[in-house]
């Protein structure tokens, strides 16, 4: 009798926690969406301490409110809100229970640290639970955070399985995280606290219940919310990790702190951060590589005659010509001064000679000096394989070729 009624109120818990989050996630227009984050983050403390110490019995085991009804409504919220927003929006929460538990782990290290007193009859603060709590609350999030990515992304790659099916997504998606999810807590708790191997298995029917049930209110919810198909999203699945991972962020940075001050094109670190990427990559799908060394001709001419200035802008134009030049796979680099380096990936020798030519005849064609004097480039061009498997190996070819073409009158190409 006692399992029926616990099994009653869990199923009320769960509704009331799914009426109350889907409340605030469903106002978010009008509350801001970090109310609806805001109560997230609040509830994890109480997760974790009823996953650790609160424990109930149901007709099919033991198990913990806190872990089956609240952790896994906290995973479904997550993958709600990636539904009703996107990447960019649910990362938001996921990144900030991460740092808010790593910030209370820390200062357990240092409260424990404090001589207390008993200032309260009969109280004192258990700061080993304390410490206990934070690294349980610790690997919850760790957990946490990497269940979210996996339900978003499972949620998405079912997509193309269950085409009609919105709350097979949810129920599949929610059935295969929340089981490692099980596998990963259960084993904190037997080290931690001697969990037997009966929370273990009451936990995760307990689980795949919460599974079914969220599933079904979250469809629900969807339906009578006018939102009753979600389309499976046109975007990579790589884009949407990229995106849940800050990753578009870094390739920004990356991007921006790679380019020449000048000319806007990457700079020399980029070249040699990238290209060694670049040709191992072609070596090992066993495609061609060239690179080039462009250098515009009498450019210190360019300089003594009209100044600084007009020598800048005769570079800006054409480091512009050149990248309009290229191919959508080309990168061009400022290597230093008036020289480019251009790597153009799968590529014959053959070829990669006849695009530097037709990059040649480009710059002649479109850059004019203040005078109106055509501006023009000598280029040395290298190919992997026939001139060497690393970047200083084909630098240097392309080098010496380059020269070659200065030595043999300028405005010319030399690949071999």
């Amino acid at each position: 009798m006692m399992g029926t009624e616990n099994l009653i109120l869990l199923l009320v818990e769960a509704g009331f926690y799914f009426v109350f989050m889907v409340g605030l996630l469903h106002l978010r227009h009008q509350l801001g969406i970090g109310v609806f984050v805001a109560a997230l983050g609040v509830m994890h403390f109480l997760e974790t301490y009823l996953a650790a110490v609160f424990y109930i019995e149901l007709p099919f085991g033991v198990i913990s409110p806190g872990s089956s009804v609240l952790f896994s409504g906290k995973l479904m919220m997550i993958l709600l809100l990636y539904v009703k927003e996107d990447a960019a929006v649910v990362r938001a929460p996921i990144y900030g229970l991460l740092a808010g538990n790593f910030l209370t782990v820390g200062l357990s290290f240092f409260l424990r640290h404090h001589q207390t007193i008993g200032a309260v009859p009969g109280r004192i603060a258990d700061l080993a639970f304390i410490d206990e709590m934070g690294w349980l609350m610790l690997w919850g999030t760790m957990l946490l955070y990497v269940d979210a990515l996996a339900i978003i992304l499972l949620y998405e790659r079912l997509g193309r399985v269950f085409k009609k099916s919105t709350a097979m997504r949810f129920f599949v998606s929610g059935v295969a995280v929340l089981t490692f999810d099980q596998i990963g807590f259960y084993s904190a708790l037997h080290v931690l606290n001697g969990a037997p191997i009966a929370v273990f298995w009451g936990g995760w029917i307990a689980k795949m219940m919460a599974a079914c049930a969220y599933a079904a209110l979250i469809t629900a919810y969807l339906h009578y919310s006018r939102i009753s198909a979600i389309p499976v999203s046109p975007r990579p699945i790589a884009d949407i990790f990229a995106d849940l991972t800050f990753r578009e962020r870094y390739e920004d940075l990356l991007d921006r702190s790679g380019r020449d001050a000048l000319t806007g094109v990457y700079d020399r670190s980029r070249l040699e951060f990238e290209a060694p990427r670049v040709l191992s990559s072609m070596l090992v799908d066993g495609k061609p590589m060239a690179l080039m060394i462009i250098d515009a001709d009498h450019f210190k001419e360019v300089n003594d005659r009209f100044g600084h200035l007009a020598g800048d802008g005769v570079l800006k134009d054409t480091a512009a010509c050149l990248q309009r030049a290229l191919r959508t796979n080309d990168r061009l680099f400022r290597f230093g001064g008036e020289e480019f380096v251009v790597i153009c990936e799968d590529i014959a020798p053959a070829t990669g000679s006849e695009r530097a030519e037709a990059l040649r005849r480009t710059v002649e064609a479109e850059i004019r000096r203040p005078d109106g004097v055509p501006v023009t480039v000598s280029i040395g061009v290298a190919n992997s394989y026939a001139d060497g498997t690393t970047l200083n190996a084909l630098l240097s070819a392309a080098d010496n070729r380059l020269y070659a073409a200065k030595n043999a009158g300028r405005n010319r190409v030399i690949s071999e």
